[in-house]
């Protein structure tokens, strides 16, 4: 994989109950300066508004590092939450990680 591109993979639940755990991992994928981070959702089964604020906070913290941030992979409740909450406008998202991966030139 390109160093210029970091993939971020939570698992589980993303609610208050693992942000913090999850705010660090972004906080040191953005250390290491990649040009993007794709942050995979495929393996979140659940996410509450407490996971919705750290996406947004990934965002501004990868924006802050003139990093793109795009999102990958949302189920069906994870693209419901995104959709009511008009953060779907906010966010780059594609289908997989594959289409994502195509979009930005690179091979998988």
């Amino acid at each position: 994989m390109n160093s210029d591109i970091k993939i971020v993979e939570p698992t589980g639940r993303l609610d208050i109950t693992n942000v913090a755990k999850f705010r660090l991992e972004i906080s040191g994928v953005v250390a290491l300066k990649p040009k993007v981070i794709i942050i995979d959702l495929k393996d979140v089964t659940f996410m509450d508004s407490s996971g919705l604020g750290a996406l947004v906070s990934a965002l501004k913290t990868a924006r802050s590092s003139q990093c793109e941030l795009y999102l990958c992979s949302l189920n069906e409740q994870v693209q419901m939450l995104f959709n009511l909450t008009s953060m779907s406008k906010i966010f780059k998202i594609y289908p997989d990680r594959e289409s994502c991966l195509k979009e930005l030139g690179v091979a998988k």
